[in-house]
C-alpha cells in the first residue's frame, strides 16, 4: 500500500456515508472522474484518497503523465472530502485551482485531499500527489463554491 501520510489526521465517517462516497465517479454514466480513471480508495471526515492509474490515455508523448490529468485528480479528490460533510447533495464548482508539479510521473499516483477551512459558501482545500515509489510529485490548493442543495435524482 502506498503511503497516505495525512489519512490518520481525519476521523472515520459513518459507514453509510463512507459507502456512498467510496463509489464517487463510478456510476453507469461516464462523468469526467471515471473517464480519466480516478477511483476512491478512502473517504473520511473532510478527507479523501484516490488513485489515478498510469496509462497511455493520461500520458503525454514523452511517456510521462500529463499535467492536466494530475490537475484533474487534485480538483476531483476534494469533492468527496467536501460533500460527505453535508446531509444533502449540494451544487459545487471549482473557483480556484493551483497545482505545483515537483517531479515527472511514470506510474500510478495516489492523491490525498482534505478540507482546510469551511465557510458558508466557500470551501478551501489542499492536496498532495504521490507516485508508487512514495515520492511527492505534486501538491495543490483548491477552492470550491458551494451552492444550494441538489433536488431530484
Amino acid at each position: 500500500m502506498l503511503i497516505a501520510p495525512n489519512a490518520d489526521r481525519f476521523k472515520p465517517l459513518a459507514e453509510d456515508v463512507r459507502s456512498l462516497w467510496m463509489g464517487f465517479g463510478q456510476s453507469d454514466t461516464v462523468h469526467f472522474p471515471k473517464l480519466v480513471g480516478l477511483t476512491v480508495e478512502d473517504v473520511r471526515q473532510h478527507y479523501c484518497r484516490m488513485r489515478l492509474p498510469f496509462r497511455t490515455e493520461v500520458s503525454q508523448p514523452q511517456g510521462i503523465m500529463h499535467g492536466g490529468a494530475i490537475a484533474t485528480a487534485v480538483d476531483s479528490v476534494v469533492v468527496p472530502a467536501i460533500a460527505a460533510h453535508y446531509q444533502q447533495r449540494h451544487r459545487m464548482s471549482t473557483i480556484d485551482l493551483s497545482v505545483q508539479f515537483v517531479a515527472p510521473v511514470t506510474s500510478d499516483v495516489i492523491i490525498e485531499g482534505w478540507v482546510t477551512k469551511r465557510g458558508r459558501s466557500v470551501v478551501f482545500c489542499q492536496s498532495e500527489v504521490w507516485d508508487t515509489s512514495q515520492e511527492l510529485v505534486a501538491f495543490g490548493t483548491v477552492t470550491y463554491k458551494l451552492g444550494g442543495p441538489v433536488t431530484g435524482s
